[in-house]
């Protein structure tokens, strides 16, 4: 329990020290005009007030990934959460801020557009199909999970496909209507229900004396098929949410199109992600418990049904209820603006203007269609959903890498011969090695069946060296004096 506390005022810690770091940095500007002040347009460009938008960025960026994502990353023992801390602090919070800073200073730009103007128009036009393909992917996953628990655990006797009618009526909505009249409203809801199941298994922690393992007692790979999931990288990718994940940039500019002044970006995208980061380590807490002294539990078990696992196993029914029901809330409430941010991210680059409804029906249908074909065959496939899991994990590791670049890139030519790019060229080389690892090393997704585990390795350290080997060649071009 010692090493939970240490990192949990670790993380606190962060926020209230590094973050100022990266504040001063990038040069946060009160006295600048927003796009939310500049041009309102009552659907997307909506001034709010600042609670209400970090509700939003948090239960945006929050999912299942800081839930079911750390769960299974508990499965490697204690040192996840070494990468929860340390990833939260110096990867993921700074990706999530400067992407939403870039966003705030070039009026609310989508991610792509902010990928193309540090990395170029090529791998601009790459990343505007990744994304919404990725995006589409996270509105299959997150309309899954909650169907799948809102059928096991409340109506066992009704067909799934019900509550996937009704949860995706609800995500059209949500998608259409101007961002403060549905998400605006519902999501403080949520937010109660995220933050008091994560109290909830707090509280346990103290009533049942959980010995909750520690660091030092030893960081040895636990994983049940340890032989072919080292922890690097598999762990890394596992929990993404609530370390770094690129689907929370993506986020990102909903919130900077709300936003009245440059000073509410730091407690809003660094602070959501701290927050995050303080919810995966109760959740991977928990779990390496549960994994360490009673793995009979465990056995078989996904991710969704640990938490069914961990909230019986401590709670009453009404209390186990609102841990289920709080899960539910964390899909719901990213699947709904991965969509809108597909919505976006194509009328963005097909310049379609959002303002009347229709126009905005006719960009969303096609995405909602490719999502739903996806999800009917998660649903249909017994290996469905997973294939689509684990392609969104890596798909999601691989967004995050792809900004880090051109944040970097960005703070290169924004802060020239100073230096301050390091910031986020190492956690940019670091994810670049993980990303491309888990493709040469994982057994079932990428190649490690067919290669050895040390020429995979060296590969990848071939490609990230490549990487920064080029962005300093071009940073001297671009910067001769440097």
């Amino acid at each position: 329990m010692i090493s939970f506390i240490i990192a949990v005022v670790l993380l606190v810690l962060g926020y209230l020290l590094y973050s100022k770091v990266v504040e001063r940095v990038i040069g946060v500007d009160p006295q600048r005009t927003t796009p939310a002040v500049a041009h309102p347009d009552g659907v997307d460009y909506v001034p709010m007030k600042p609670w209400r938008i970090f509700l939003i960025q948090f239960l945006n960026i929050a999912g299942v990934g800081p839930i079911c994502g750390a769960i299974m990353g508990a499965q490697f023992g204690t040192a996840s959460f070494l990468w929860i801390v340390f990833g939260c602090i110096f990867a993921g919070a700074v990706h999530d801020f400067i992407a939403g800073f870039i966003s705030i200073r070039q009026d609310g730009a989508s991610l792509p557009e902010i990928h193309g103007k540090y990395l170029g128009n090529g791998m601009k036009q790459f990343m505007r199909g990744f994304t919404v393909l990725l995006m589409i992917l996270v509105g299959a996953v997150f309309v899954n999970t909650p169907a799948v628990l809102l059928n096991q655990n409340f109506t066992p006797d009704w067909n799934i496909f019900i509550w996937v009618g009704i949860i995706f009526a609800y995500y059209l909505l949500a998608t259409l209507l101007p961002i403060d009249k549905v998400i605006g409203k519902i999501y403080p809801i949520f937010g109660i229900l995220l933050l008091a199941m994560a109290v909830a298994i707090v509280v346990a922690f103290v009533v049942y004396r959980v010995p909750v393992p520690e660091v030092w007692q030893g960081m040895e790979n636990r994983h049940p098929q340890a032989a072919t999931n080292p922890i690097f990288p598999m762990m890394f990718i596992s929990i993404a949410c609530g370390a770094i994940s690129g689907f929370h940039a993506t986020q990102s500019p909903l919130m900077a199109r709300c936003m009245v002044n440059e000073k509410q970006a730091r407690p809003i995208f660094y602070g959501a992600m701290i927050t995050e980061g303080v919810v995966a380590l109760i959740w991977a807490a928990a779990a390496t418990y549960f994994f360490h002294d009673k793995p009979e539990l465990c056995i078989g078990k996904s991710g969704n049904d640990m938490v069914g696992v961990i909230a019986n196993e401590w709670f009453p029914k009404a209390i186990a209820v609102i841990c289920i029901l709080g899960v539910i809330s964390a899909a719901v409430t990213s699947g709904d603006t991965a969509l809108r941010s597909a919505r976006l991210i194509v009328a963005d680059f097909m310049h379609v203007d959002q303002r009347p409804i229709g126009k905005r029906l006719i960009v969303a249908l096609p995405v909602f269609v490719l999502a739903g074909g996806l999800l009917v065959f998660s649903l249909i496939d017994k290996q469905g959903f997973q294939v689509i899991w684990r392609y969104f994990a890596w798909g999601n590791q691989f967004l995050s890498m792809v900004t880090l670049w051109a944040i970097t890139v960005f703070l290169s030519r924004h802060l020239p011969g100073k230096g301050w790019y390091w910031i986020t060229l190492i956690p940019a080389l670091f994810m670049s090695m993980v990303t491309f690892s888990f493709l040469l090393v994982a057994q079932k997704e990428g190649l490690g069946s067919v290669l050895p585990h040390p020429v995979g390795y060296a590969i990848a350290a071939a490609i990230t060296i490549a990487f920064g080997v080029l962005f300093f060649a071009r940073r001297k071009k671009a910067n001769p004096g440097n």
